[in-house]
């Protein structure tokens, strides 16, 4: 079974909202990782001129190749990533290997076998 990993970043109040969406497009899980900070086009000024960096969250998601498009294509939508700067990112990598995925490969092949 091929996987790929989508990452998405985006701003804290947007994370539970995505991780929803992404399990009712059909993804099995995610990983967080919190307080990552980010710099797009123009750097942020606050009061002052002082720089300011948003928070955001980083989310990971191991899927099925078969289902990350409409995956990925989800999160762009529920996050807006498209529709105003700044909103956030999100991008997929193929996956050479995974190990610890041996439940969801089981689950997944199931169905698949529906879908496909």
């Amino acid at each position: 079974m091929r996987f790929k990993l989508i990452l998405a970043f985006t701003d804290e109040d947007k994370t539970d909202a995505l991780l929803e969406a992404a399990r009712n497009a059909g993804a099995t899980g995610a990983t967080i990782i919190n307080h990552a900070r980010g710099e797009g086009l123009k750097k942020a000024r606050g009061i002052f001129g002082l720089e300011v960096t948003a928070q955001r969250d980083v989310l990971l998601f191991l899927v099925e190749e078969h289902r990350s498009r409409k995956i990925l294509e989800t999160l762009a939508e529920v996050g807006e990533f498209d529709d105003s700067p700044g909103t956030g990112i999100a991008l997929q990598l193929d996956v050479e290997d995974a190990l610890g995925v041996k439940h969801q490969i089981l689950s997944l092949s199931e169905n698949l076998k529906d879908e496909i």
